[in-house]
């Protein structure tokens, strides 16, 4: 199964070396072992922009966004057994931040990828959205 990885904070900070080398590690090894498929951080909101639907319209919003309450900073995905196994891989992950970085909160988001033989992949529960 496939898992992509969404690290968000609503207090973004700059990673420190030694997280940054702690993280090169893990990315070397996942990716040997061939489990990390792509990985990367993300620049700040302020450099990005939005394109919305909005009342039927499209419109474009440069960063950085106001109603911004986490900032994504990075992503990674894998290629795993199961989602068991993406936890684990996620909570080693956040081990790293808290190792290296005390004081850092954020959350990894651990979601799996919709594939054509998952029947319920895309679909809404519009119960949700009543």
């Amino acid at each position: 199964m496939r898992f992509m990885y969404i690290v968000t904070s609503a207090h973004p900070a700059i990673p420190t070396p030694a997280l940054m080398e702690a993280m090169g590690k893990l990315a070397d090894r996942e990716i040997k072992a061939g489990r990390m498929i792509d990985s990367g951080g993300l620049m700040p909101v302020a450099m990005g922009a939005q394109v919305r639907i909005t009342d039927g319209e499209l419109s474009v919003v440069d960063g950085p966004f106001v109603e911004t309450k986490e900032m994504i900073g990075g992503y990674a995905i894998f290629e795993l057994r199961d989602k068991e196994e993406a936890i684990a891989a996620a909570v080693e992950f956040m081990q790293l931040h808290k190792t290296h970085m005390p004081g850092w909160e954020g959350t990894c988001e651990v979601r799996s990828f919709a594939m054509p033989e998952h029947e319920m992949g895309c679909q809404v529960d519009v119960r949700a959205h009543a």
